[in-house]
């Protein structure tokens, strides 16, 4: 009878043979997916053969004989994988592992339906571990039958055998005939649904170990970004949460009027101001369709969900910054420290010659980037000659609370097309920037959101100010005439108007 390893060493040898030559470059895609099938069915046998190998020896001398340290030193050298692949066929060793009893016989396994379907090779260590891993977490608060019901259920799930009604007239003739072969997801699934069904009410929650955990931390830049990772309360995560849902979702509870809406420019060529005319009687909200209040091809917004929840969570920052609650030190808005060589300030070329720093970070950030922080906090200009510092000057640019209030009275949302922030979550935009004169007056601020407030400049979107009245032009693509366009939620009703009380 040949042994063990001379077993093995046929199967290496077979497997030679398919990876030698071009066999495997010939074959059509049906050959391909048998090809993968059986791939897959040898792997997962290899992978029980390690585990029932490992699973049958002594664990502790076992290691030792062989000059390890321990187990996962053993597998990492024998087996080859990595210590977290390793650590994954370990953990199965324990679940599968069968005690020796006083009298030398072998015990049942902890889960001794699943590992005979790994020994049949129906089920490999990644879908051994998804099936069993919601169990373990809650094994100590399930009573023996319990146990043994998830480990023949997840058994027969891993064979692919269904679960068939009492009252099924076909049940006895589906008995026997496996299903398609699932996934370790849909082990997984399963396992979390019995779990639950077992032990409804969960674990008492762990308040302490939940407040040691918590923390968040700011990485180091790295290509122009920071890495933030931590761990949040449960609390904590769930007001983040909504927070966010609020702010990607502003149609809820945001602008009274759905959607932004234009006054008509009859008449009007693209370099020409729009004559408004706006109907006593009409509908603030506009009837009929707008082409220019929709977006069909969803080209307005294509940010990514992280980089939409990266946005709203800049926006929170810069609402809280500005609120009357926040202390002065740490909730201030951002200040931007603008080294500006000397020489390159009398040649003219203070703008395009200096830099921006952050503070806190310590990122060179372009010129845009520092107008557009800059629209929410002071600019402070270090003048350096030579590395010496010969000049300080600090800019004051915040529109105040007074101004704010009478902006988001009159522009309702952020001001670029089917963007529906409210203003009151947006930030304002110098339309002549502050830097070329333009005041922090209401005749020269807009409400933009924190993503269109920084994509202006590169966005294609243009905006001006027409008698304190605000004008948004969009790119070719969105409006191919190029008109000046007025938001009709930036005028008021003359209905309004009229009915509004006479003050003296």
């Amino acid at each position: 009878m040949n042994s063990t390893v001379e077993l093995l060493d046929r199967v290496i040898a077979d497997l030679d043979t398919v990876l030698s030559g071009d066999a495997l470059a010939g074959l059509t895609d049906a050959d391909r997916v048998m090809v993968l099938q059986g791939a897959g069915a040898v792997f997962r046998r290899a992978e029980a053969v390690i585990v029932e190998t490992v699973a049958t020896g002594d664990a502790v001398d076992f290691p030792h004989s062989a000059g390890c340290r321990g187990l996962n030193e053993l597998l990492q050298r024998t087996v080859r994988v990595d210590v977290r692949g390793a650590s994954r066929v370990d953990t199965v060793v324990d679940l599968v592992r069968r005690p020796v009893s006083l009298s030398g016989e072998r015990m049942p396994a902890r889960w001794s339906e699943l590992r005979l379907a790994l020994l049949d090779g129906v089920v490999g260590v990644a879908g051994f571990l998804a099936a069993t891993g919601p169990i373990e977490r809650v094994w100590d608060r399930l009573t023996v039958d319990q146990r043994l019901a998830a480990d023949v259920a997840l058994a027969g799930c891993a064979r692919g055998h269904g679960l068939v009604a009492d009252d099924d007239p076909d049940a006895d003739d589906l008995e026997g005939v496996p299903g398609p072969a699932p996934t370790a997801q849909d082990l997984k699934a399963l396992a979390e649904d019995l779990a639950s069904m077992f032990d409804p009410d969960g674990e008492e929650p762990k308040d302490e170990d939940s407040k040691r955990r918590r923390g968040v931390t700011i990485g180091r830049l790295k290509e122009g970004v920071h890495a933030i990772r931590g761990y949040l309360t449960p609390e904590v995560a769930a007001q983040l949460q909504l927070i966010i849902d609020a702010i990607l979702n502003p149609k809820g509870d945001g602008p009274p009027m759905p959607g932004v809406h234009f006054a008509p420019s009859d008449g009007a060529d693209a370099d020409s101001d729009v004559d408004v005319d706006v109907d006593a009687d009409g509908d603030a909200g506009g009837g009929g369709a707008d082409p220019f209040n929709s977006d069909p091809r969803c080209v307005l917004d294509d940010r990514t969900a992280a980089q939409k929840r990266h946005d709203a969570l800049a926006m929170v920052f810069t609402i809280a910054a500005r609120h009357k609650n926040m202390p002065t030190l740490g909730g201030s808005s951002p200040v931007l420290v603008v080294n500006v060589d000397a020489k390159d300030l009398a040649g003219g070329a203070g703008g395009n010659g200096g830099w921006a720093t952050i503070p806190g970070s310590g990122a060179h950030v372009p010129v845009s980037v520092a107008a557009h922080v800059g629209c929410t906090g002071t600019i402070q200009r270090v003048l350096f000659d030579e590395g010496r510092i010969i000049g300080i000057t600090t800019t004051d640019r915040i529109f105040t609370v007074h101004q704010r209030r009478a902006i988001i009275a009159r522009d309702k949302e952020c001001l670029i097309p089917g963007c529906h922030v409210p203003a009151s979550w947006c930030e304002i935009h110098h339309v002549t920037e502050h830097a070329r004169g333009g005041p922090t007056h209401t005749d020269n601020g807009v409400p933009l959101c924190w993503w269109h407030h920084r994509s202006l400049g590169a966005s294609g979107w243009e905006i001006r100010m027409d008698e304190g009245v605000p004008q948004v032009r969009g790119p070719r693509w969105w409006d191919p005439d190029l008109r000046w366009r007025t938001p009709r939620l930036s005028l008021p009703r003359i209905a309004d108007v009229r009915a509004a009380p006479l003050r003296v």
